[in-house]
Order: C-alpha cells, then sequence, then structure tokens
C-alpha cells in the first residue's frame, strides 16, 4: 500500500491482525522486503508493518532529507495514519539507528524495542576514505555481489533471496545511498538514546563484521542499560536472511513478553 507522510509517499507492506502491531525498518541497501521470511511468520500472530524508507524500495526518493530526523519523521508519519495504537518498533542497521531516536522520544504506544544488527548511536567508526568506498558499494551488481559475500554475509543466501539484495541495493536512489555513508551515519545520538525507557532487546549476528557485538556493548548497550543483547550463532549482518528462523522466535517471544509485561 501507499501512505503519505512527511511530504512524500511511501510504501508499505502490511500482513497479519492483532491489537500489537510491529513496525519494520530496513538496512541501508535494503526495502520492506528484507524482512519478508520474518513477517510471513509473524504475521500469524501479529499485525506487521514493513516500510520502504525514503529513497528505498517503491517509496518517493526526493532529492535531499535523508536525515535521521527526516527517516523518523516517515515512520512516525506511517504508525499514524495507520492509527497504530500499541507497537514494537524492529529496526536493522540504518532502520536500527532510525528506531533509536524514535524510541528516544517515548512516543504513546511504544510498547517495546528491537535493534537488530543496529548501526550504533555514536558516529560510524570509518575513515572518509572507507566511507566513500561504501558510496559506490551499490553501484554495479558485481561490487554488490562483492559486498554480499565480503561484508553483509556469514552464511550463504538462497538464489531468491541473493537477488533481491542486488536489486534492492542497485535500485536504490542516489541521493539515499550517498547519504548514509557521507552524513547520516555521522550523526551522534548518543545522549538521545539515554532517554529510551521501553523494553530493548539488542540481536547481533556473532560473525557480524558491519556492526559487531563489541561494538554494540560499548556504544549502545552502556547508553541503554536495561537492553539485552543475544547473539545468533554463525550469523552475519543479515541474520533476518540469514537465519530467519532464529531471529523470528527471538521478536515473537520479546514482543508477547512486552504485552503481558504492560
Amino acid at each position: 500500500m501507499k501512505i503519505a507522510s512527511n511530504g512524500i509517499t511511501l510504501h508499505v507492506e502490511e500482513r497479519g491482525q492483532g491489537d500489537l502491531a510491529l513496525v519494520f525498518l530496513h538496512y541501508w541497501g535494503g526495502s520492506s522486503r528484507t524482512w519478508k521470511h520474518v513477517t510471513a511468520e509473524l504475521a500469524t500472530s501479529f499485525h506487521t508493518v514493513a516500510i520502504d524508507q525514503r529513497g528505498w524500495g517503491q517509496s518517493d526518493a526526493p532529492a535531499s532529507g535523508y536525515a535521521l530526523a527526516d527517516l523518523a519523521a516517515d515512520a512516525e508519519g506511517v504508525i499514524e495514519a495507520l492509527s497504530l495504537h500499541r507497537y514494537v518498533l524492529i529496526g536493522h542497521s540504518m532502520g536500527g539507528k532510525v528506531a533509536q531516536l524514535m524510541a528516544s522520544r517515548r512516543p504513546a504506544g511504544l510498547m517495546g524495542l528491537v535493534l537488530v544488527a543496529p548501526s550504533p548511536p555514536t558516529p560510524m567508526a570509518l575513515p572518509v576514505e572507507a566511507r566513500e568506498e561504501m558510496v559506490g558499494a551499490y553501484e554495479s551488481r558485481a561490487a554488490i555481489e562483492a559486498t554480499i559475500d565480503n561484508v553483509l554475509t556469514a552464511k550463504p543466501l538462497s538464489g531468491e533471496d541473493h537477488e533481491a539484495v542486488v536489486r534492492d541495493s542497485l535500485n536504490g536512489a542516489p541521493a539515499a545511498k550517498q547519504a548514509w555513508p557521507r552524513s547520516t551515519s555521522q550523526e551522534n545520538i548518543a545522549a538521545e538514546v539515554g532517554n529510551i525507557d521501553v523494553p530493548t532487546m539488542v540481536i547481533t549476528g556473532e560473525l557480524d563484521r558491519v556492526d559487531p557485538a563489541d561494538v554494540l556493548r560499548a556504544e549502545l548497550l552502556s547508553r541503554v542499560p536495561h537492553a539485552a543483547m543475544h547473539v545468533l550463532p554463525g550469523t552475519g549482518h543479515l541474520s533476518m536472511l540469514e537465519s530467519p528462523g532464529e531471529l523470528t522466535e527471538l521478536i515473537r517471544s520479546f514482543s508477547a513478553s512486552v504485552v503481558g509485561e504492560k
């Protein structure tokens, strides 16, 4: 479906029913379908809402407006448009940093926060030269496949999932591809995340080379002390495609628990 939010139109994949909604935000290079295995299973128990963030998937791709505040406002507009009165935010990588900012504002209706291999609240610790190399990481099929094999995954993806990752990354808008490594990843919301007051679960892959567990412990868990971390064995950065069953069960259990608590 298409939803008008924050001055643009966003594509949203909605499944299932229930009093509790699970709102999914994807990584830099992905789309709502990055979550397809997880939402297909969780939709039997929950109302799932997966958003194509601006510049990715089937959403509008404005020439500017890719700061964390813009991405957060986009998602907040979807939540308002769908009248989600009780929901859990689930963000992956870039989407995890957006979710941290949203949760730090303590919005009404937020029941819990799941951060999957999230970008930490502090600036990404890469030199300018390395971040400039990231700008070109999604410019060709060959570059994307090298990124999948050498950076994003520790387990081989199915042919279908591999092709979906390639196509999503190829089809991203130039402004979206450039904004994250050059500016958005460098935003510092370390002070804000201390305001997060809902149950928080951080899930990371044992072999994640993008946002490793030790970095998340130092940069995120130290600032959100009530957060709990789960490490998925033998898994890289794309756990929703590498270990979808294990990730789904963690989200299911967490979501059921927050409903019971509140």
